[in-house]
């Protein structure tokens, strides 16, 4: 399991870029400030492996967003590639229901003995943060509001086996008051600081709220990777992570 061990641990960097060169100017530049790289459908469908490979060689931490949704035995399969490529950290969609999920932890944890791996960390994504309200309820006919929703399909993720979710901040206050696991990981997507711009994002939250929420990790891309000073941005999230750390703390204390 792989708990934050300090401020910057916290921080998933979106590389939501084009090509390797990015990908390698990004990681110099900013592995110090940041815990993980994620790279998501674009480099993967383009790189695969190699995108995994350079961030990894440069000295980074890989998030591999590959939100996987089939049948059980497809996404199995696809899981088990990952870990006979060292693929640490991952996720697999909770719709895709309880029989692909507890199939897929099972598959892996068996290969993973075989081949005397630690087994990685797999996430389930509950409801992209680019999903409203209107969205669920009139074009996927779920007759839930989304905090509801999401709760659900977090109970799912956790007694099918895995190790955590992707979920708002808002919805994660909820989350961790119905399953007390402290090793249970939470991470938030969309996530942006109150100076960023939202973009195409719906349910965003910022670094302090996710915090103060229960959250583990945050995503965080556009705003650092976009800013004129990418080294600052990076320290003013990690000094808003920090005081909220601090404040969450004193909280319990109190």
């Amino acid at each position: 399991m792989i708990k934050p061990q300090c401020p910057k641990d916290r921080i998933i960097l979106a590389l939501d870029v084009d090509t390797l060169e990015e990908v390698k100017e990004l990681v110099l530049e900013l592995k110090d400030y940041v815990g993980y790289f994620k790279i998501g459908l674009p480099l993967i469908v383009t790189y695969g492996f190699e995108a995994v490979r350079l961030i990894e060689e440069l000295g980074g931490r890989c998030y591999y967003d590959s939100k996987f949704h089939d049948i059980p035995n497809t996404v199995q399969k696809a899981c088990i590639n990952l870990v006979k490529n060292n693929i640490h950290f991952f996720n697999i969609h909770i719709q895709g229901g309880s029989k692909m999920i507890s199939g897929t932890v099972k598959a892996v944890n068996a290969c993973c003995k075989r081949l005397d791996k630690e087994p990685p960390v797999i996430l389930g994504v509950t409801l992209l943060s680019s999903f409203g309200q209107r969205t669920l309820t009139e074009e996927l006919c779920v007759d839930k509001n989304i905090e509801d929703y999401v709760s659900k399909l977090a109970q799912v993720a956790y007694e099918s086996g895995l190790d955590g979710v992707v979920a708002s901040a808002d919805e994660a206050k909820r989350i961790r008051q119905q399953i007390p696991d402290k090793d249970f990981i939470i991470v938030c997507p969309a996530t942006r600081p109150t100076w960023a711009s939202v973009n195409d994002q719906v349910r965003v939250d910022t670094p302090r709220s996710a915090i103060l929420s229960g959250v583990d990790y945050m995503v965080i891309g556009r705003p650092i990777t976009t800013a004129d000073n990418r080294i600052a941005a990076a320290q003013l999230i990690l000094d808003e992570i920090t005081t909220a750390l601090e404040d969450k703390e004193n909280e319990i204390l109190v």
